[in-house]
């Protein structure tokens, strides 16, 4: 089994920055304090209704929006679980967030980062897990690098998906951001994972947890290769500092080598309107079923609350905030 771990080559820059950043939520939680009560054993969240805004089925969002669904009616005592809504990923989900049709939203970091300068409110519960950019093609494709796609079928995620954002960026970083480079196609992971073994396109970008279990499915049926970006990482880091490198390594979907690729944060989203306490209650529940939410996708194994305060630029709720400050320290 894979340990993401290994993927992020930063951990003593992280646990410094953890180091800091907890000094600053502690004064920042005891100023909270003084304004709201900590939730104690008679808060009563039973009548509260939420909803979830996920992913694709297919994808590790929609498996842990229900594993989350369930744990979060358990911890907090609602009436009914929480509702789990589909949708084609991050730039969707901060839609059905910001236009109140959902109360929690997964969203990775660059989505997240680029909404926040239309919507101020945006807050986080916290960071939860690593995405991977992953290109796969078969494993005796002529294509062995991002450049090598142009004229090529690729698959770049369904519209309005947070892949599809990753993917026009790479392209770009690799000159082939014009429409006449590649010929995109539009679809989401069954659908990529359809086309490629049907040989109706040449690759198809994913940008999900290690492993995806979809894509661990077609490697069974299938040998495939994943695409080494070392080429473009630096220009891509360079433009969009919320990516940070990583390693893919071999025998991941039963590869013979290791790749580079580039990582992204996922957040848990909510609106700053959202009450303290069910914040704070909502962080903590994460948290303490981690092992649960395991179950649901294998991602779930690196989240950890040593790491998740680590949602900037994007702000802590305040709740949120509160439970780092204290619950998580404690």
């Amino acid at each position: 089994m894979l340990d993401l771990a290994r993927w992020t080559r930063q951990d003593a820059a992280v646990e410094l920055t953890r180091r800091q950043a907890l000094r600053v939520l502690g004064a920042a939680a005891s100023a909270a304090a003084l304004g709201t009560a900590l939730p104690g054993c008679g808060t009563s969240f039973a009548g509260v209704r939420l909803r979830i805004a996920t992913g694709g089925r297919a994808g590790e969002y929609f498996q842990l929006g229900n594993a989350l669904s369930i744990v979060w009616q358990e911890r907090l005592g609602l009436a009914s679980a929480p509702e789990v809504l589909p949708s084609n990923g991050s730039p969707a989900n901060v839609s059905l967030l910001t236009t109140g049709a959902a109360e929690v939203a997964f969203c990775q970091l660059d989505v997240a980062v680029d909404r926040m300068a239309d919507r101020s409110s945006l807050r986080a519960l916290a960071a939860i897990y690593n995405d991977a950019l992953q290109i796969v093609v078969p494993a005796g494709s002529p294509i062995r690098e991002v450049a090598d796609l142009r004229g090529a079928r690729v698959s770049i995620g369904a519209e309005n998906s947070g892949v599809a954002y990753v993917a026009a960026r790479v392209l770009a970083a690799a000159a082939l951001g014009g429409e006449d480079d590649v010929q995109r196609v539009r679809l989401d992971l069954p659908g990529s994972v359809a086309a490629l073994r049907a040989g109706e396109v040449d690759a198809f970008f994913w940008v999900g947890g290690l492993p995806t279990g979809t894509v661990n499915v077609l490697a069974d049926a299938v040998p495939v290769r994943l695409l080494d970006i070392e080429p473009l990482l630096d220009e891509l880091r360079s433009r969009f500092p919320v990516y940070a490198p990583g390693t893919v390594l071999a025998g991941t979907y039963r590869t013979a080598a290791a790749v580079s690729t580039l990582l992204v944060r996922n957040l848990l989203l909510v609106d700053a309107s959202l009450d303290a306490n069910l914040a704070q209650a909502l962080t903590g529940a994460l948290f303490a079923e981690q092992q649960r939410l395991v179950g649901a996708a294998q991602a779930a194994r690196t989240i950890d609350s040593r790491s998740a305060i680590l949602t900037q630029p994007v702000p802590l709720h305040d709740g949120a905030l509160r439970w780092f400050a204290t619950d998580a320290t404690a």
